[in-house]
Order: structure tokens, then sequence, then C-alpha cells
């Protein structure tokens, strides 16, 4: 008992399979010869299969990575540097002429020379450092540089000029009763003898338009401009521009005012007027002291002085605005330690050139121009000190190069958007002569976009520049995308990368196309790009073509090349719904994977269709191979399509592709077949029937089996056949072979088995176990194949439901691996019959005075053995399938032991019942073995009545005849006809009162088709009824419908009606004239539950009571088994019994 305990945890770790289903193959006439036909020899060389099956295998493995739709993860595979773009130096700009090399270096040279304010953190202030930076950069000779040098210094001087944008100021002070102010802002440039301050006692006073002087004349201030008054606020906002023209750039200082306007003169006119008057170069004014000095005759008293409120003012060296200009935040200042201001001011400023002695300006060229051809000079070289296939290089320039470019940007007056557009022109250009960063020029067009929604437009000229840049780097973008697939395979996530940017970056290019006067493109963008894919996509296809499939060659040689054309452009389809199709809809909103899908999808076609054609007059068997390959490809195609949200494969040009396949299909399914059982036949012959390994209890055969018809599962499943005709047609083919190929592997195994030695007393065969176990793996590896068999059968509705044909040869199979595992428990069984049946005896002849414990403990002993070593070689559905049988075993052997002791005492009963109850622990082990369903069922319920009547006493074991005949109930109702009756106790004359009222559907007794029937009413139990006599009504002639309506009266006590087993029996008998009565039926009806002996009646009539309905049957084994335990009776009741029971069985005919 003990090791069914274990048996939960000891079952056999298989071959993942799943249930079966199979169809019994019709035995041919030499199916009992002891020769295992040979199967035919198909396409490949008669052999053990193993070539065959390993090339399905590739083909299976192809399809492995082709189920469901394709992720990224997946197709991205390596992170290596993406393939080298195409590089042109055509396509830069032109090369420059000696004459404007050198112009273009005095050019650099003078902006270094001349340059002026504040260098910033990451620039060079080395002057000398930037000028050597220049000679490496023009390739000069030291001679060269000396003589550019000198006539730059011989040059004049630039004129500067500083550009100042008040913007906005904020925080100011309220100087008016409600709470505001009115403010504006009076600035001007200060030069350096405005600064100087005579030493005195006085506290210390900064400068101020509005303060008044006590010299006499004027105030040193030039260039004097006035904003706009904002009324009631504390957070101006002006955005105004101004230009002062600079004299001396190292004393020179912006000077700026804010006051609150009190005045209903409006000073801002005033100053403009008198500015109309003195005109100091056109744009001088004086300051606006002078022109309240003006307004008021020089004397200007206390309370004139204050009109106006102070706010605050700005002192700002020209020597320190940056370089590169600034646009900030000035923190307002007092001008007198007494004034209290609060407040900032933001303002925008740039030292520019107005006017440059250098050859280029000379000659008109613009500062626009000039930086072009600078930075492009600069590019070049900054670019060739990085690798040189570099590909990933983002334009960072050195610390001389930015700073050179700075200045001249700044001295050129070039706005944020000209410089924007500039770096784009120059990188886009270069970018086609030698790889730049895509990202890198992405940023470039960010920046532009910017600028350009802020800035007005640029000039013409500028803007087709522009243009032309955009047209070439298109033009360079769609090359690129003609030749996808070289430049960013898929498979590369570097190359996809640079691919997301470059898209982007077309897509940049498009935005802007709304913004030009003159348009760069002739149609919209997008449709270049579609048109380019296109192209791209025949052009690839046709150059995959001639090296792989020349059509110039003939069409079996073709053949093979097209195969790996097809699963060449079913792993492009992969990458572009993959990879690609995302990044297209996304950035510039093209369906690449349709457009690409449909294209390549067609062209495929054409060739497939062409070809079969071609070959479908030369079918052979190694055409029919390439084929089937072929059309594996082509279905994975179709299903790709399918598997998409919303797409249709009916419109597809491959739709209706599988028609010219068939003959080739059906011709490789034959050749599968053979090699199939080849391959089964090779397996067996090198099959040892010992376990595979220490995890397995099959042998290798059996995995080799299961092996193969998965293959046959994978490959029906890639097949796919659309037609649902045709697919029924291959599919019910295929699934007979499979099932032949099983039941060849189960003889093979019997047969092998049988020329196995099997060792002398040996009572557990290994060898049968190891057969058991394959059969098990068998059937399980068959089902799950034949169930992968299914195939449409276009009815809706149906889906997960087996086809009828397929669910018919499942359950034949399944019975015929049944019945093998059956004959294989049998026999595995067989050796242990003697050995039960002698424990078995060695109960039955124990005495009495032995415990029961100790005359079963040598049965148990000798089952817990065999079972330990069944456990450990047995799978557990085997296991439970020789428990089972070794359970029946037992049974029988104890009712033989039962049989051949008669007349024993009651003890002896008891000791097997003990061993019984014994024995169903020991199979149930605790819910680990057999469930106690299955063990009391069948012959344990035989074998415990048998029992339980030998114990009991002859009247007992009568009554429980009747008990069963009471139970028992009609399986078919309708077989053996009805008979209705009505019974009622009258208690009053205590009597049984039971009228016989009709039958129906009797059966037809006689050669007419009809009986004579009559009916026999008999109480029972006898020893309940001594003095009753049986009753009968009348004849029926020629009628299965007879109606009697015969009243029949018993004289019995109510008490004797209410016993155990009390009854009122019917037997309905034909009349025969000249030979027996026949036995055609009988019902029993119980005395305990009709009216008057359950309950007594109170005035009841004669004929108190409802109808009941009686169907008529035949007794059944469990009450036999009582009169064959009376059988073996020798009391004289029990003989009488039997004997009158035995005449009544004359009339019976054999129970169906």
């Amino acid at each position: 008992m003990s090791t069914l305990l274990e048996i939960k945890s000891s079952v056999l770790r298989q071959v993942q399979v799943c249930p079966s289903f199979r169809r019994r193959t019709e035995e041919e006439p030499a199916s009992s010869s002891t020769e295992v036909p040979e199967p035919a020899a198909g396409a490949w060389k008669p052999g053990d299969g193993v070539e065959f099956f390993a090339q399905m295998r590739l083909i299976l493995k192809k399809g492995e990575s082709r189920q469901g739709l394709p992720c990224p993860e997946v197709l991205l595979r390596s992170s290596s540097p993406a393939p080298t773009e195409p590089m042109d130096p055509s396509r830069g700009l032109r090369a420059l002429t000696q004459e404007e090399v050198e112009m273009l270096y005095e050019e650099a040279l003078y902006t270094v020379l001349y340059r002026a304010g504040t260098m910033g953190p990451d620039q060079v202030d080395d002057q000398g450092a930037l000028l050597s930076y220049l000679q490496q950069v023009f390739g000069t000779s030291p001679e060269e540089h000396a003589e550019a040098m000198e006539r730059v210094k011989k040059a004049k001087a630039p004129t500067y000029a500083l550009k100042v944008s008040v913007m906005r100021a904020k925080n100011l002070l309220a100087k008016d009763p409600n709470g505001f102010s009115d403010p504006y802002c009076m600035l001007g440039i200060l030069p350096a003898s405005g600064t100087l301050r005579e030493p005195g006692p006085h506290k210390e006073q900064r400068f101020s338009f509005r303060k008044g002087s006590k010299r006499s004349g004027p105030l040193p201030a030039k260039c004097i401009q006035v904003t706009e008054v904002k009324s009631s606020t504390l957070n101006p906002v002006w955005k105004e521009h101004f230009l002062f023209e600079i004299e001396d750039v190292s004393t020179d200082q912006l000077h700026l005012d804010i006051w609150d306007h009190d005045d209903d003169v409006s000073l801002v006119e005033a100053c403009r007027k008198l500015n109309e008057v003195i005109g100091l170069k056109g744009m001088s004014r004086y300051f606006k002291q002078i022109v309240k000095s003006a307004r008021t005759n020089g004397t200007a008293g206390p309370t004139e002085d204050h009109t106006d409120d102070f706010l605050g003012c700005l002192n700002i060296p020209i020597r320190e605005v940056p370089v590169a200009g600034e646009d900030r935040w000035f923190k307002l200042e007092p001008r007198s330690s007494a004034s209290r201001v609060q407040g900032d001011c933001q303002l925008v400023l740039k030292l520019i050139t107005t006017q440059r002695d250098t050859s280029m300006s000379q000659r008109g060229r613009s500062g626009f121009l000039s930086y072009l051809l600078l930075l492009s000079r600069l590019l070049q070289f900054e670019h060739q000190a990085e690798e040189p296939n570099s590909s990933s290089w983002r334009g960072e320039l050195s610390g001389p190069a930015a700073t050179v470019l700075c200045l001249h940007g700044a001295q050129s007056n070039l706005s944020a958007l000209q410089l924007a557009v500039l770096h784009w022109q120059v990188s886009s250009r270069h970018h086609q002569t030698r790889t730049l960063d895509y990202g890198y020029l992405l940023g470039l067009l960010e920046d532009m976009q910017a600028h350009w929604e802020e800035a007005a437009s640029l000039p013409q000229e500028q803007e087709e520049g522009l243009a032309d840049s955009f047209s070439a780097f298109s033009e360079f973008g769609l090359r690129l995308l003609r030749q996808l697939r070289d430049y960013f395979p898929a498979t590369n996530s570097t190359a996809v990368y640079r691919l997301e940017l470059l898209l982007k970056c077309l897509g940049k290019l498009q935005l802007f196309q709304p913004s030009f006067e003159i348009c760069p493109f002739e149609t919209e963008l997008n449709m270049d790009i579609a048109a380019a894919l296109k192209r791209g996509n025949h052009e690839w296809f046709d150059k995959l073509l001639n090296s792989q499939s020349p059509r110039e060659q003939p069409g079996p040689q073709r053949l093979a090349g097209l195969v790996k054309l097809a699963d060449t452009v079913y792993e492009d389809l992969q990458s572009c719904y993959g990879i690609y199709a995302s990044l297209f809809h996304s950035i510039i909103k093209i369906d690449f994977f349709t457009l690409t899908f449909r294209q390549l999808e067609r062209l495929v076609a054409e060739e497939a269709w062409v070809l079969t054609e071609e070959l479908s007059p030369k079918m052979t068997l190694e055409v029919a191979s390439g084929l089937f390959e072929l059309y594996l490809t082509l279905a994975d195609i179709q299903r790709f399509w399918s598997s998409i949200p919303g797409r249709d494969s009916r419109s597809l040009a491959l739709a209706g592709i599988h028609a010219p396949f068939l003959p080739a299909v059906k011709l490789w399914l034959q050749v599968l077949r053979d090699q199939a059982r080849w391959r089964l036949q090779g397996a067996v012959d090198v099959d040892t029937l010992e376990p595979m390994d220490s995890s397995s209890k099959h042998s290798s055969s059996a995995a080799t089996a299961s092996l193969c018809f998965s293959h046959i599962q994978e490959l029906w499943a890639r097949l796919a056949w659309p037609d649902p005709a045709q697919a029924q047609g291959l599919g019910t083919q295929l699934s007979q072979d499979l099932c032949e190929a099983a039941l060849f592997y189960t003889e093979l195994l019997r047969k092998k088995v049988d020329t196995q030695p099997g060792a002398a007393g040996e009572a557990v065969s290994e060898p049968l176990c190891v057969v058991l176990n394959d059969v098990e793996l068998l059937r399980k590896a068959a089902g799950q194949a034949l169930r992968g068999l299914a195939w449409p059968e276009g009815a809706p509705g149906l889906e997960g439901v087996l086809p009828r044909p397929l669910l018919s040869c499942m359950q034949a199979l399944d019975e015929d691996l049944q019945r093998e595992a059956r004959t294989v428990t049998a026999h595995l069984t067989s050796k242990m019959v003697g050995d039960i049946r002698k424990y078995v005896q060695h109960i039955s002849l124990s005495p009495d005075s032995i415990q029961n414990e100790e005359a079963m403990a040598p049965l148990l002993k000798y089952l817990d053995e065999k079972l330990a070593l069944l456990n450990a070689s047995l799978v557990k559905e085997n296991l439970s399938r020789v428990l089972e049988a070794l359970w029946e075993l037992l049974l029988q052997a104890i009712l033989q032991a039962l049989g051949a002791n008669r007349d024993v005492s009651a003890d002896f009963y008891g000791r097997f019942h003990f061993t019984l109850e014994a024995l169903v622990n020991f199979f149930h082990a605790e819910g680990q073995g057999l469930p106690l369903e299955s063990l009391r069922d069948g012959s344990y319920k035989r074998l415990e009545e048998e029992l339980r009547l030998h114990q009991c006493s002859t009247r007992e074991c009568i009554e429980q005849y009747y008990l069963d005949k009471l139970k028992q109930r009609s399986l078919e109702h309708n077989r053996f006809g009805r008979l209705s009756v009505r019974c009622h106790y009258e208690a009053a004359e205590q009597r049984l009162v039971v009228e016989v009222l009709h039958a129906a559907d009797l059966l037809p007794l006689d050669a007419n088709g009809l009986s004579d029937p009559f009916v026999i009413v008999e109480l029972g139990p006898p020893h309940l009824f001594p003095l009753v006599r049986s009753q009968r009504t009348q004849v029926k002639s020629r009628t299965l419908h007879p109606v009697y309506d015969e009243l029949f009266y018993f004289s019995v006590p109510a008490e004797a009606c209410r016993r155990r087993g009390a009854c009122v029996l019917f037997t309905v008998m034909d009349h025969d004239w000249l030979s027996t009565n026949d036995f055609a039926g009988e019902a029993a009806l119980g005395l305990g539950s009709i009216g008057g002996v359950a309950r007594p009646q109170v005035g009841g009539s004669a004929r108190a009571g409802q109808p009941v309905t009686l169907h008529l049957r035949r007794p059944r084994a469990q009450v036999r088994s009582a009169l064959r335990m009376l059988e073996g009776r020798n009391n004289k009741e029990a003989q009488e019994f039997v004997k009158r029971l035995k005449e009544l069985e004359k009339y019976m005919e054999a129970d169906p």
C-alpha cells in the first residue's frame, strides 16, 4: 500500500502532447500475416527517413519565425555602425578661386583684429590663438600670413554701432495716486567726458537726463532716443529698437533713464521737434534737461523740476557688451544714494559694425555671403579632424572656430534667423559630401523653425538660397530612401535610428513649404517620397530576381531560387511592418507597409504564376518538393496580410494561387506517408525497448514517432489550404495516413517485444512496461496531431468543432490504441494470475483460528512488491490500467474461491468480506490510486452481493429476490410493452383488490406478428402469503394491446402487505396451443405503497385509486444472483422456491 501512496509524486515526465483522435483503418486481407508491409519508396531514397524529416524540420523552423506579427525587439538584432551613405563632392558648395580664398582669409583676419566687446567663458580671448587657428584652416604659409596681416592692419577700422532693444520692465515704483506709474525710457550714448566727476564734499551722484546741471551749456550726451509712454502700469512692455553709433567702444557707455510721465506736453514730441532743428548727424538729440530748459527759458524751479518722477537708471559700458550680444534683465539703479528705486529692465544689446574696409565688402559681398563661405571653410576643417568614416559627427566646433564665427556674425549684424539659415545651408550641403549626424541636421531645422516664427521674412536672395538647399537635401534624401534596405537595414538599430532622424528632417522641410514665396518643391514632398519608395521597391526586387532566379534559366533550376526569393520578400515585409511602417506613418504620414506589400506581393505572384504554369507538365518528385516549399511561403505572405486587423486577402494578387500547386501538394503528401513509415521502421529497428534516460519511461522509438506526428501536425497548420473541399480531401487522406502509421508502429512494437527473451520467473517484464508506455505516448501524440489536422468546413459558427470524418478517425484510432494498451496490460498481468490465485486460495484455506489480517498478509505483501516495480516502470495512465486489470483479477479469483466452497461457515464469508474491504483501501491508497467509484463497480458489486447473501437466511434471500425485482428498472421502457393496473386494500374485508386494466405495445411472439397474451397475478414472497394462490386473466387472442378489465381478490392481512419485500408480481405470457407458453415480460408493484396498506381508507369504494402503468422487463443479473445463492442451499424451502422459478424460466427467452 505504501507504493500506491507514492504514485502521485512519480508521474512520468513525457514529451508534451495533448488529447488525441483517429480513424480505424480497414484491415487488409494480409494484415494477419506475420510480415510487416514495407512502405513504398518515395521522392527520397528508401532508408530510415531521417534525411526527409530533417529537411521537413528546416521548413517548419522557417515557419516558426513567422508566427504572429513581428515586433521590433526581435527584428533589431545589431547595434553596429550604420552602412556608409554615398558621398558626392560635387553636391557641396562650389569651390572658391584662389582670389576668393585670399579675400575670405583677409575677412576672417579683419574680424579677429577689430573685435569689440567682452568674450564669453566658452570663447577664445587670445588673439594670437585665433590668428594661428585661421592660418591652419586656410593653410597659409607664414609669409602669406604676414602679408595678409599687413594689408588688414593698414585698412581703416570699422564703424561700430550698438543695437539696443528695450523690451520691458517690471516691479517699478508707483508714483501716481492710482497706485501705478506712466513709465517711459530715455536712452543714449554717453561719451567718456560725461562720466567725469569733480571731487567735492557733496554726496556721490550719477548722471541723469532729467537732473539740472550747474555747468553752463548742454550735457555731453549724444544719440538720445525716447520710448513711448505706457500708461498706468508697473510692468511696461515696449519692444522698441534703437541704433546708436559708437565712436569709442572702450570708453563710451549706454545710459538709460526710466521716468514717470506727468506733463501735459509730450516730452517725446518736444524732443523730436528740437531734434529736427538741431539735426546732430541726422539722429542726435539734446538731453531732456535741455528740452526742459527750452520750455522754461532755462530757469527750472523746484516744482517744475519734479514734474516727471524718476524711476531708475542704467549705465552700461560698451566694452562690457558680450561679443555675441546679450538678452538680459538689468537691475535699475538710483541717481543718488538718497534716491529710492526698484525694479528691473530687460534689454537686448548687440555690438555690430556698419562699415568694414575689406575686399569682400568693397566688392559688394554681403556679410551673409561672407559668413556662409567662412562657415563652410571652418566646417570642412573641423570635420577632417574627426574619424575619416565617421557618420556621427554633430557639427561640434572647436573654441577658436566658434569664436571666429561668433565675431563675424555679430559684426555682420546677422539675425538669429539668418545664422540658423546659414548653418543649415552649409551643413546640409556638407552632409552630402561627408556624412553628418541627422540629429544635428534636425536640430538646425528646429532652430531655424523657431526663429522663422519670430522673424518677419528673409530677403529674396537669401530665401532662394534656402529653397535651393531644401531641394538639394530632399533630392539626396529621396535617393537614400530608394535604397532604403541598403543604407538603413531593419536589423541594424543604429541605421534605423538614422532613418528616423532623416524622415524627421524631411518632415520639417514640408512644414516650411507654405512659408516660401518661391516654393522649392514642384509637388508635395510626401508624394515624391512615396514615388521614390515604389521605385526603390521595384529596383530591389529586380536585383533580387536577377541574382537568385533569372528568367533565362530552365524552370526546375529557377524553382529553388524563387523559393529563396519568396523567403527574402517575406522577411522584408516583416521588416516593413515591424520597423519601417511606424516610422513613415508617424513622421510623414505615408502607409509604407501597404505600399510595399501590394507592390512586392504582386511581383512575387506574377513570377509564381508563370513558373507553376511552366512546371505543371513536368511534375516530378523533386519539382513537387520545391513547389510545396514555395507554396508554404506564399501562403505565409497571404496570412501575414490577413493577420493585420482590417486587411482582406481576397483582393491580393496571390488570391487563388493555391490552385496550380494542388498536384504538387498531393504528390508531396504521398512522399510524406512513405517516409513516415520508413522513419518509424528505422526507429523501431534500433530501439532496445529500454527507457531513454532516468527521467523517461518510454523508449527512443516512441519519442521519434511522437516527433514525426508533431511535425506532420505543424506542417498541416502551415499549409492551411484555403479551399474547404480540397482541404477536406487532403486532410482526410493525411489523417488516414497518420492513423495507419500509428497502427503500423504498434505492430512493429508488438513484433519487437515478441522477439525479446523473457527472464525466467519474472512476474513484471520491463520490455512490456516500456511498450505499454510507448503505446500511451503514441496515443497522445497521434491524438494531438490528428486534432491539429482539422480543416475549415465552410459552415459559419463551427470554429473549434472537428470535422465529422476527422472526429470518426480520432475515435477509431483511440479505440484501437486503447485496445492495444489493454492487450499489452493483459499480457503484463497474465504472469501474475497464478500467484494471485495461490494467495487467494491461502485465504480460503486458512483455519478460522487465524486472524483475518494474518490470513491476507501474504497477498498484500505480494501486491505491494509487484506494484512497487510497476510504479517505477509505468507512467501514471498505464499504472492505472494495470491496477484496474489486477483489481479485476483479484475479484474473479475471490468469486472462484466462493464458488468452489459451498455450505461453509459464516466466518468464511466474513473473512472474504474483510479481505475485499482491505483490498479496496489498498487499491484506493487514500486517493492516490484508483477512485472508489471504479473500485466498487462491476464485479465488485456482484462479489459484495454474493458475500452478503451468503450471510443471509433462506427467507432473507427470498425477500432479497423480490426486493431486487422492485428495484429493477426497465432500460428500454417501450421494448417489452406496458401494463396498466389498479390496486387497493379493503381493510373491512381484509383483502387486497387487484384490477388488471389493459396492456400495450407487447412483444409479437407468434408467427403472424401478434400474440395471445394473458397475465398471471401472484403475491410474494411465498412465506409471507403461504395460503394465497396465483390467479390469471383470460387469454386475449391476436393482439398486442389487450384490454382485460378483470378484478382479482386476495384475502391477506394488512400486516403481511407491509412486510419487507411484499409485492404483487404481474407476469405476461403468450398462450400457445400446441407448445409451451412464451414469456413476454414481468413487472412488480410494492404493496407497502398502495392505498389502504400505507394508510387506512375511510369510506373508500371498491374501485378507489388511480391506475398505475408498469413497464414490463426481463429479470436482470442482480435478480438472478439471489436465485443462484438459493440454488446452493440444501434446505427444502430454498429448493422448492428455486424449482418453481425454474419452471417459469423455461418460458423465458434469453435476456437480450
